[in-house]
């Protein structure tokens, strides 16, 4: 499976076929054949039906993608997009055996997905290689699935080693830097291996560029083996966060001698916030070690420095306020989903999912509490009550909401009871307003034009 997207960043991995008799690219085709054969034995053709959330109800969907076997016992690595949100995995080997899959764990930030392979028996497995050693120029093989062709290889090389790409949409990875590859990508090898002429893997393919030919990305495998370490001991990615959003220094100044990262924006809940940091700050040094991002391809590395603080522990950031110098010292909080939990409603007509700290921050509200509305059905409870994708739940009748699950709770209730009216208090951007829900047929109908309060700094919710 591959969604594509424009310009910074779309999902895929890649390959094209290798040609008998043609002559490789910065190699021999025996070493091309050499490395093929090391890893082809490892390769794994994935087919997740997964769970989506699309117009206000749940739907399964059948995806195509690509990974490869880390571990005799049956370790697999794949993207997030791949298998992230699914309810079974089946999995092909190379050498057609059907298995099925539990998915381990996931990770949105990094686009990487862990999954074990139900077996019994050894499994032929690759060598992650080390990716600091990659360079422009050097000959790559991307293997995988493209359009569901399993067993596919492709040939190239590296174009660039740190290509920085923009978030754009649902697609968001701040903690990665870039191997660009003209190897052709396709649609289905996501999750692929790229390897080096030695059979190591040195990145995970995972996106490609709308319009362009041949111009695909795969992840770094030094981050990839962080990221499917943390995994496999603990089923997720731990990580700190203190809610700022950082802006490299070229955005401010040309002076090379100028070092730090901007301070752009500020979740107004954070531990940064908290402790006094304000947009436009420059930070320098954490707990004494620098930090640096001139260009916008070094703030991955910057961003990992600030994530691998020990969680919940003090930090000492160094910081420059106009041309003053400050210490500030704050607590740092454990990282949240980007992507909450999600659940249809289908009494009502509509899906809603957990406030991630980005909608809290986009909605400018003084807490995580509510529920996000996703979805509704043309014609369902919820869309004839005028209760609108993005509105946030904040209270049904008496009941403030603190999350998901306790919505959940309220909801099998009022709909086991039958209540004929409930009267629900939500937030549409910079205002809220109260949405009447008509249970039961015989109740009247809810009013035009609900009265709107404002309550709040104005907010946007996407």
């Amino acid at each position: 499976m591959i969604p594509r997207i424009a310009v910074g960043a779309a999902l895929c991995a890649g390959v094209l076929l290798v040609s008998n008799g043609c002559a490789t690219i910065g190699g021999s085709e025996k070493a091309v054949l050499r490395a093929k054969d090391t890893v082809f034995p490892a390769l794994v053709h994935i087919r997740p039906v997964k769970e989506i959330y699309t117009s206000g109800k749940r739907q399964e969907v059948l995806a195509i993608g690509s990974g490869f076997i880390i571990s005799p016992d049956g370790y697999v690595v794949t993207n997030e997009h791949v298998a992230g949100e699914s309810k079974f995995v089946q999995c092909v080997l190379s050498d057609k055996e059907e298995v099925e899959a539990e998915v381990v764990g996931v990770d949105t930030f990094t686009d990487v997905a862990v999954l074990k392979l139900e077996v019994d028996h050894r499994l032929p497995f690759v060598e992650f290689g080390n990716s600091d050693d990659v360079e422009a120029g050097n000959t790559v093989i991307a293997m995988g699935s493209p359009h569901g062709l399993a067993r596919s290889v492709s040939l190239g090389i590296v174009s660039v080693t740190d290509r920085y790409l923009e978030d754009i949409g649902p697609m968001t990875s701040p903690f990665n830097s870039w191997i660009q590859t003209d190897a052709a990508i396709n649609p289905g090898n996501s999750g692929g291996p790229l390897i080096d002429l030695h059979g190591r893997v040195i990145g995970v393919n995972a996106r490609v560029l709308r319009g362009a030919e041949n111009v695909g990305f795969a992840i770094p495998s030094n981050i990839v083996k962080d990221v499917v370490d943390d995994i496999i001991k603990h089923g997720r990615v731990q990580r700190s966060w203190i809610g700022a959003d950082l802006q490299e220094m070229l955005a401010r100044t040309d002076d090379p001698a100028r070092h730090g990262v901007i301070v752009a924006g500020l979740d107004p809940i954070s531990p940064a916030a908290k402790a006094g940091i304000r947009p436009g700050d420059v930070i320098t040094a954490v707990n004494g070690k620098p930090l640096h991002a001139r260009f916008e391809e070094d703030l991955p590395a910057v961003r990992r420095a600030i994530a691998a603080l020990p969680i919940g522990q003090e930090a000492t950031f160094t910081l420059l306020r106009g041309e003053e110098e400050q210490q500030v010292t704050l607590v740092t909080e454990e990282r949240g989903a980007l992507r909450g939990d999600e659940v249809a409603f289908d009494e009502w007509g509509f899906t809603a999912s957990e406030l991630t700290p980005e909608l809290v921050r986009e909605a400018q509200l003084p807490s995580r509490m509510g529920v996000f509305v996703s979805g509704q059905q043309v014609g369902g409870i919820a869309a004839n009550a005028n209760l609108g994708g993005g509105d946030i739940i904040l209270r049904v009748d008496d009941t403030p909401i603190q999350n998901l699950a306790q919505f959940k709770e309220v909801y099998d209730g009022l709909v086991a009871s039958k209540k004929e009216l409930v009267l629900l208090f939500v937030k549409r951007g910079a205002l809220t307003r109260y949405v009447m829900i008509k249970q039961t047929p015989g109740a009247p109908a809810p009013a035009e034009g609900a009265e709107a309060v404002n309550e709040g700094e104005p907010a946007h919710v996407e």
